[in-house]
């Protein structure tokens, strides 16, 4: 994650969870799971990414990779705004807690 992060250039902060301690601690049920902080750090947005879902047989839609919902909220929250507080589950891989 290191090299890609320096590849990428990445500018935010991210973490490997390996104790899984984050992810329980806000009761994180696939990935991706999404969530956004306000600059007070109190939790404005937890959702999905955008409609798209993933393509497999009997589950998915053909709907594009935008992430419409979380640009939204983002564009909020640096407007000094409040998300929408109409946000869908993410739907993914559930996390398999040890």
């Amino acid at each position: 994650m290191r090299e890609q992060a320096t590849r990428l250039g990445w500018q935010f902060p991210y973490l490997l969870d390996e104790s899984q301690e984050v992810a329980r601690a806000y009761d994180a049920a696939c990935t991706p799971d999404f969530f956004l902080f306000d600059a007070d750090l109190r939790l404005v947005y937890r959702g999905q990414l955008d409609e798209s879902r993933p393509r497999r047989k009997d589950f998915g839609n053909d709907e594009p990779v935008t992430g419409r919902d979380l640009r939204a909220a983002i564009d909020a929250v640096i407007a000094g705004k409040r998300p929408d507080p109409e946000q869908r589950s993410s739907i993914g891989c559930n996390i398999k807690y040890r």
